[in-house]
């Protein structure tokens, strides 16, 4: 039985959102149970065999200061949440609220893992396969140094195995050109890195990789430091919903257009759950002592339920233990700083 602690608090929507999430994702699986955190009062409503609600007197809210989220509220319902998992009561857990300060909270009660300095958030961007690219950091570091981005692609290779089947996932490093030459200095010497990492045979280094490989997948997984894979995120989740409102606008225009969308309404309805960013919606908190997973904060029931899905998959395939496995291996490449720099912390929610 897998055991998933839920910030049920977190987001823009909280209970109205989590709630209704929650039991659909009770309903698909019998081998899980969730410990529902947040105010007793909010949860109450909510009963299900395989579900305990957890009480939690205070919320992090989404323009809450780092400051105010760990030294003042003690006692929130994304704390409580991830203390679930410190403490081994919970195998992960799932949060959509903000996410500067689930960094900063997981990383605080979690700790990070021997050879990481920095944790990242890794999550799927759709791409023209019909499967999804993995991206990472997508915003919790915002300056990354080439070690940073080694890890990175070690953390990143190890979730996409678990979560995919595939036990040599292609890495590519995000670059302003696919020659070796390219790029800044930073960039120069973590693809000296990956390819060294590649002989060693601690991951499958495709090579250099621009943007549009994202959407094309050119590599399974696409390394870069957290500002660019933040903007590359809300990029594709803004060309996405243009693509379904032009063909939205489009089909309506008169009668003949009506009729050609009602011919084509099966590769319109498959185009668009394709680019449904919905379906892949749930980051990865990679690199620390625990799986944590952040959910958009403006998720609906449907999103969020994938992200419940994802804590599930990772946990019931140990992605933690496979995180270390890859790490310890390839020890001698990750070059940890005594002195940890702490990550910043863009804004996903």
């Amino acid at each position: 039985m897998i055991t998933i602690a839920v910030d049920c608090m977190g987001g823009d929507h909280g209970p109205r959102v989590t709630l209704p999430a929650c039991r659909n994702f009770l309903e698909r699986n019998a081998d899980v149970q969730l410990l529902l955190v947040g105010l007793p009062e909010s949860l109450s409503a909510f009963s299900h065999l395989r579900a305990k609600i957890i009480a939690a007197s205070e919320v992090v809210g989404m323009d809450d200061s780092l400051e105010v989220a760990l030294r003042r509220k003690k006692d929130s319902s994304m704390r409580v949440a991830i203390q679930q998992v410190k403490d081994g009561v919970a195998q992960a857990a799932v949060s959509a609220g903000n996410t500067a300060a689930l960094m900063a909270i997981s990383r605080y009660l979690l700790k990070t893992l021997d050879g990481i300095d920095r944790p990242a958030i890794a999550g799927q961007i759709p791409n023209a396969k019909g499967d999804a690219t993995t991206v990472l950091d997508m915003g919790a570091n915002v300056d990354c140094s080439a070690e940073d981005l080694l890890q990175f692609a070690m953390m990143g290779s190890a979730l996409v195995s678990v979560l995919s089947g595939n036990d040599n996932p292609t890495v590519g490093l995000l670059n302003i050109g696919e020659e070796a030459i390219k790029g800044n200095e930073v960039i120069k010497k973590a693809g000296e890195l990956l390819r060294s990492a590649s002989k060693a045979g601690d991951l499958n280094f495709y090579g250099n990789v621009e943007g549009n490989d994202i959407f094309k997948g050119t590599a399974d997984i696409v390394v870069c430091d957290g500002f660019v894979g933040n903007v590359a995120l809300k990029a594709s989740e803004g060309l996405a919903t243009m693509i379904v409102d032009f063909l939205k606008i489009e089909f309506s225009r008169n009668i003949l257009t009506k009729l050609a969308a009602i011919a084509a309404y099966p590769i319109i309805s498959a185009l668009k759950k394709r680019m449904d960013h919905r379906r892949y919606n749930g980051g990865a908190l990679l690199g620390l002592r625990g799986l944590v997973f952040k959910s958009h904060g403006s998720a609906d029931a449907l999103a969020f339920e994938y992200a419940l899905t994802r804590a599930y998959d990772a946990a019931r395939n140990n992605l933690l233990d496979r995180v270390q496995v890859r790490i310890a291996h390839a020890a001698s490449l990750l070059v940890a700083s005594d002195s940890p720099v702490q990550p910043d912390a863009a804004t996903l929610a």
